[in-house]
C-alpha cells in the first residue's frame, strides 16, 4: 500500500530540496556535466536510429562522436573566427555608424543642428557607448566563463561524459525505472513520457530550427553584401526560439545596416528586407510544424519566466536546466489539473455520480465517489431508511 499523501510530499519535498541545494552549491562544478547531459539526450534518438538500422551501440556512438568531432573542428576552423572578428568589427565601427545616422537626421531634420539639443547629444553619445559597453560585455563574458570553469577542463570533460552517457544511455533508463516506487511506477512513467515528449518536441526541434535559421540568414546576408552578416543571423538565429523575436530583432537589425551600407538603393534594402521574410515564411510553415509540431506545452512567456528565474537565481547553470524544468513543472501542473477536474471539489456529488464507468476506473475517483454517496439514516427500529 502507498505511502499516506502526508508521507509522501515529505519525502518528494525532501528530495527536491537536496537537488536545488546541489545545484546552488555545485553549480559551476556540474556545469560540464549537465552539458554532456544535455548533448547525450540530444543525440539518443540518432543512435537508437543506427542501432535499428543493424549497428551496435558502441558502434552508433563511436561513429556519431566522430562526425560531431569533425563538426566541431569545421566549426573552429571556418566559422567561429569568422563570427568572433565581424562581432569585433560590428563593435568597433559602433560610432562611424552612429556618426553616419546623425548626419542621416541632420539632412532630415535640420532644426536637429542645435548643438544643445537632448537629441543630438544622445545620438552622439550611443556609438561610443555601444562600442564600450560591448567591448564590457565581450570582456565580462570571457571572464565569467573562464572564473566559472577552465576551458580546458570543460572542452575535455564535456565530449568525454557525452560519450559514455550515450554508450549508456538505454541502461541508466532501465536502472532509475527499475528503482520507482510500485505503487506510482505507472504514473510516474507516463507522466516521465510526456515530460519527454515535451523536450524531445522543444528542445530537439528548437535547436534544429535555429540552427537551419540561423544558418540560412547568415549565408543569405553574407550572399546579399551586407557587412556584419554572420554575426546579425547568428543572432537571428539564436533567439528563434521565442516566436516571431528572432525575426524581428534579426530583421530589425539587417535592415538598419542595410540603411546605413544601402542608402539610397532600395532594391538592396528590399532584398535584406525579403531574406528575413522568407525565413519567417519557412519557419512557420514548414520548419516549426515538421521538427516541433503545433504544441509542446511552453509558451514563450512561461519559458521566458522559467529563463530568467533560473538564470537570476542559479546563474549560466540554471539557465541550462530553465527548459527541462519548465516542461516538467508544466507536465505535473496538467497533471494537477487533470485530477482536480476528476475529484469530487471540482464535479461535486451529482457530477460523480453521472460518471461512466472507466472513468470510475481511475484510482481515487470511486472512493470519492463512495465518500461522497450519502450514507443510509437508521429508523427508530433499527432499519437502513
Amino acid at each position: 500500500m502507498a505511502l499516506p499523501i502526508k508521507d509522501q510530499f515529505r519525502y518528494w519535498g525532501i528530495a527536491a530540496l537536496v537537488f536545488f541545494l546541489v545545484l546552488w552549491f555545485l553549480g559551476d562544478v556540474l556545469l560540464p556535466f549537465l552539458v554532456g547531459g544535455a548533448i547525450a539526450y540530444f543525440l539518443d534518438p540518432v543512435a537508437d536510429r543506427l542501432e535499428r538500422l543493424g549497428l551496435s551501440r558502441v558502434a552508433a556512438t563511436v561513429l556519431i562522436s566522430l562526425i560531431a568531432l569533425f563538426a566541431v573542428i569545421m566549426l573552429v576552423l571556418a566559422v567561429i573566427p569568422t563570427l568572433v572578428n565581424q562581432t569585433t568589427a560590428l563593435v568597433n565601427a559602433a560610432p562611424d555608424i552612429s556618426r553616419r545616422m546623425q548626419a542621416f537626421l541632420l539632412e532630415q531634420f535640420p532644426e536637429l543642428a542645435d548643438s544643445t539639443s537632448t537629441i543630438r547629444q544622445t545620438l552622439a553619445e550611443i556609438g561610443a557607448a555601444i562600442q564600450a559597453k560591448g567591448g564590457e560585455l565581450v570582456q565580462g563574458v570571457l571572464s565569467s566563463a573562464l572564473g566559472v570553469i577552465s576551458v580546458v577542463v570543460f572542452i575535455v570533460v564535456v565530449p568525454v561524459v557525452a560519450f559514455y552517457l550515450l554508450l549508456d544511455w538505454d541502461h541508466m533508463i532501465a536502472r532509475i525505472d527499475a528503482m520507482l516506487p510500485r505503487d506510482h511506477a505507472p504514473t510516474v512513467r507516463r507522466l516521465a513520457g510526456e515530460i519527454d515528449a515535451v523536450l524531445a518536441g522543444f528542445v530537439r526541434g528548437q535547436v534544429t530550427v535555429c540552427a537551419a535559421l540561423g544558418t540560412f540568414y547568415s549565408i543569405a546576408l553574407a550572399l546579399a553584401g551586407l557587412q556584419f552578416g554572420l554575426v546579425v543571423g547568428a543572432i537571428a538565429g539564436a533567439i528563434t526560439f521565442i516566436p516571431y523575436v528572432g525575426s524581428l530583432v534579426g530583421g530589425a537589425l539587417a535592415v538598419g545596416l542595410a540603411l546605413v551600407q544601402f542608402w539610397g538603393d532600395w532594391v538592396q534594402i528590399g532584398i535584406i528586407a525579403a531574406i528575413f521574410g522568407v525565413g519567417q515564411f519557412v519557419e512557420g510553415n514548414i520548419l516549426t510544424p515538421k521538427l516541433v509540431g503545433e504544441s509542446v506545452g511552453l509558451h514563450p512567456v512561461w519559458l521566458l519566466f522559467a529563463l530568467s528565474a533560473f538564470g537570476a537565481v542559479f546563474g549560466f547553470v540554471g539557465m541550462l536546466i530553465a527548459v527541462p524544468v519548465a516542461a516538467m513543472i508544466g507536465v505535473l501542473m496538467r497533471f494537477g489539473v487533470e485530477k482536480y477536474q476528476a475529484s469530487l471539489l471540482y464535479q461535486g456529488i451529482d457530477g460523480l455520480a453521472g460518471l461512466d464507468a472507466p472513468a470510475m476506473a481511475e484510482p481515487g475517483v470511486a472512493k470519492a465517489a463512495a465518500a461522497a454517496k450519502p450514507k443510509p439514516r437508521k429508523s427508530s427500529g433499527g432499519k437502513a431508511t
